[in-house]
């Protein structure tokens, strides 16, 4: 039996081709026990901690009686949070997956999903009445009650309009249809738009939100074509090089045969033309698209950077997962990913082929290799391999 078709406890006993099938962007799921007697690998001061690094995206909410909402980015020191007795607050730690070795591992349970949807593990961490109100996301989440309990209230709204003067996307007009009070281990699925209210009950309230990256056709397209624009490796196309400084040089717009005109201000059909050709010749290099798309959803985000420190073992932040014990392993911060013709990593994309593109395509999806795989890879291919790890893109347990 595939793994898609083996029933998982972490989707209430469906397989994961079933979830995909009859909810994944159709229709929510409240799952009992997901993970059966979970303890929270991150607790409330490792947490703090994270939050108080500059390079961890952060954010503390608070409300009032009335009705009044404050927002602050962080990083935040310890003695800026509000006391832990203090009612109605929430801690927001985005990507706590790129710092935290077992949240990475977390992570990893949800595998039946493409990595390229993949977005990050953020950490609510509330007190009594906590929540962040009403609101929708354009994406895809999975609530995982981690400690304490909190209570959700979920709609399929219409009404998405939101209220005004208030520094977050609060419903003006929120209806709930269904609410469930979620106990450490149970989960809920929600798709894209579905309104939802999570309010802490009690104190010490951590949830999980596993959430996954929808980019809108705006966004793609604005950034492949900032892509596109960049220069070649091999250069700009080589045509009338003999009337050029270098064979790389860029190629010129020529109007030799302009004649005079009485309409200074008309842009030339020859120079529209020249425009057409320039981004035409671009997209018809061979897998071009796919190329861009590829470096563009493999690149990580632009507050990362790789150092030893995250190393599965490091400090003694052993991952909790099954590494082989003489595994290449990726690091938790890169984002490796394929298609049919490359292989990315972090940005960058490469051609392989043949066994070598066998296994490190093995990498991609499993984030790991045996050094019995290691060694069957060609001298190249390790070579490659032993640049990544130079990099911290990847190590060697």
């Amino acid at each position: 039996m595939s793994e898609s078709q083996t029933p998982l406890p972490l989707l209430g006993g469906l397989t994961p081709s079933q979830f995909m099938r009859r909810h994944w962007q159709r229709k929510p799921l409240l799952i009992k026990q997901a993970i059966n007697n979970f303890t929270a690998p991150i607790d409330g001061p490792a947490l703090f901690a994270l939050a108080q690094q500059e390079e961890v995206q952060s954010r503390l909410i608070t409300s009032n009686p009335n009705g009044q909402w404050e927002l602050q980015h962080g990083p935040f020191a310890k003695k800026k949070l509000p006391a832990l007795t203090q009612k109605a607050w929430t801690l927001l730690v985005q990507g706590v997956d790129l710092h935290h070795q077992k949240a990475h591992a977390l992570l990893q349970q949800f595998a039946f999903i493409p990595q390229a949807r993949l977005d990050d593990l953020m950490i609510s961490y509330a007190t009594d009445g906590g929540g962040v109100g009403p609101h929708f996301d354009s994406y895809d989440v999975f609530l995982l009650q981690a400690k304490g309990t909190r209570l959700w209230r979920i709609g399929k709204q219409k009404d998405l309009t939101l209220q005004q003067g208030v520094p977050l996307r609060i419903l003006e007009n929120f209806e709930a249809e269904e609410e469930w009070l979620l106990e450490p281990g149970d989960m809920l699925y929600l798709p894209p738009l579905y309104a939802h209210d999570g309010i802490a009950q009690g104190n010490d309230c951590m949830t999980y939100s596993i959430g996954f990256r929808s980019p809108s056709q705006t966004e793609l397209a604005s950034t492949l074509l900032e892509r596109l624009a960049e220069p070649d490796d091999w250069g700009d196309d080589e045509e009338d090089s003999e009337e050029q400084a270098s064979p790389h040089a860029a190629v010129l717009y020529k109007d030799a045969k302009q004649p005079a005109t009485n309409t200074s201000g008309a842009i030339p059909e020859a120079m529209q033309q020249f425009a057409r050709t320039a981004v035409m010749r671009k997209l018809q290099q061979p897998h071009a698209i796919e190329q861009l798309l590829g470096e563009y959803l493999s690149e990580p985000k632009a507050s990362v950077y790789f150092s030893e420190e995250d190393h599965p073992n490091a400090n003694g932040n052993n991952t909790g997962a099954d590494h082989d014990p003489s595994a290449i392993v990726l690091n938790r911060k890169t984002r490796m990913l394929y298609d049919s013709y490359f292989l990315y990593i972090n940005g960058e994309s490469y051609r392989v082929a043949g066994k070598d593109s066998t296994l490190l395509r093995q990498l991609a999806d499993q984030r790991q290799l045996s050094q019995h795989q290691f060694e069957q890879l060609t001298s190249g291919a390790q070579s490659i391999l032993q640049e990544w790890v130079s990099q911290g893109w990847l190590f060697f347990i």
